[in-house]
């Protein structure tokens, strides 16, 4: 059992990470990382992080996180959620931009660095997973989330928006031209070989929401156990990875 696992079960403290269609397949990789590493105490940097729904549990958990963030209101609220927690010594607020991560963390610090639903929004990719690369130890792992391209266009066609569909197909980055709000989707491969050119060696790759974004609410709010268990399993099988809303990577630094 991990010190994660043991937080979800002590009475009267807050409850560790919901297991939800957009967390628990994110929630088993870390956690099965959590038990590689045993007892440790990992340093941890969450780039994007925000309120902390990922650092409070980690630092519930025993370990020390670093939050950076370019929102000043959504770091005061990680700040106030750590301290309702218990755990406001273990986690540390750093405000400012993906693009500019390089400048905020020390290099070969981090055991394990999540970086979630920030490489479709920043100017330029490659230097945000380079400097995550560099923020690792060597044999440090790297949590990244990424927009999934196949599901933007699914979605938009479904929706009836076959032009805004076509263009995401054609586009070369996944946009859908200049009101898109974001820069960049991913397919597998492409995320695969961004991370691979910072020195990064990818482990997995699993698909987030899944289905989720497909059902409708009675369903997916009628049987949220059910559709857990199911986006678990269809996570990391092909094709259905692929159309997964969100794409996670976990790759590791060599040793």
């Amino acid at each position: 059992m991990t010190r994660l696992d043991r937080v979800e079960q002590t009475p009267g403290r807050i409850a560790g990470p919901p297991l939800t269609p957009r967390t628990a397949v994110i929630w088993s990789v870390l956690r099965a990382e959590l038990d590689r590493r045993g007892d440790a105490e990992l340093t941890v940097l969450d780039v994007g992080g925000g309120t902390g729904g990922f650092a409070v549990p980690l630092a519930q958990a025993g370990h020390r996180v670093t939050v950076v963030d370019a929102s000043p209101d959504a770091l005061a609220a990680l700040t106030r959620r750590a301290a309702e927690a218990g755990v406001a010594g273990r986690v540390h607020a750093v405000q400012g931009d993906g693009d500019a991560l390089a400048g905020l963390v020390e290099p070969a610090g981090a055991d394990l660095v999540l970086c979630h639903a920030v490489l479709e929004v920043v100017d330029d990719p490659a230097p945000v997973v380079a400097a995550l690369a560099t923020a690792l130890r060597p044999g440090g792992a790297a949590s990244v989330l990424v927009a999934g391209r196949a599901a933007a266009v699914l979605g938009r066609a479904m929706n009836g928006h076959l032009d805004t569909a076509a263009t995401l197909a054609a586009d070369p980055a996944g946009t859908a031209g200049p009101r898109d709000t974001l820069r960049r989707r991913y397919d597998a491969d492409g995320a695969a070989a961004l991370l691979g050119a910072a020195g990064l060696v990818v482990e997995e790759i699993h698909g987030v929401r899944v289905l989720a974004d497909l059902l409708p609410a009675a369903v997916a709010d009628g049987q949220p156990g059910a559709l857990v268990e199911l986006e678990r399993t269809l996570a990391g099988r092909s094709p259905w990875r692929d159309l997964a809303a969100q794409l996670h990577l976990f790759a590791r630094r060599p040793a």
